[in-house]
């Protein structure tokens, strides 16, 4: 049976090990233990697992501005997918985000990256043609 449950940095090694073994996903200074504890105190109980015999399968970040939300990586195992896992995961993000008012939500996916696009097209998101983004990093954070 799966479950699925509010992330704590309880979960982190299993989270992180999630993202290191998963292909598409980028890790960087922002994902170190840390941030991710400030990422979740800054967005309390927005962040889930998904669970099966006591071992996360999946998993899901998910933080707001106030004004629109953001996602990011959305995670599960290949031997659990297409079980509506990340269906679910998105879904409580989601009933946060609206809970607080909050009624769009942005994510990245790495260019190239097809399956994810597949993935979230598939899911009703739409892919941005109007706007790029560009982003600033000041010196000493080159890997945030």
């Amino acid at each position: 049976m799966i479950t699925i449950r509010s992330m704590t940095i309880n979960d982190y090694e299993s989270v992180i090990e999630l993202m290191r073994n998963t292909p598409g996903i980028s890790l960087r200074d922002a994902d170190s233990r840390e941030s991710t504890a400030r990422y979740l105190d800054r967005n309390p109980d927005m962040s889930f697992v998904a669970e099966a015999e006591g071992a996360v399968c999946g998993c899901v970040m998910c933080g707001h501005d106030g004004r629109r939300g953001y996602l990011q990586h959305l995670i599960v195992l290949p031997e659990y997918r297409r079980q509506g896992i990340a269906h679910e995961l998105v879904e409580r993000c989601l009933q946060c985000l609206e809970a607080l008012g909050i009624y769009k939500c942005h994510l990245d996916v790495l260019k190239g990256n097809e399956a994810a696009g597949r993935y979230w097209s598939g899911q009703g998101w739409t892919l941005r043609e109007d706007i790029d983004r560009y982003s600033m990093v000041r010196q000493g954070g080159e890997n945030t």
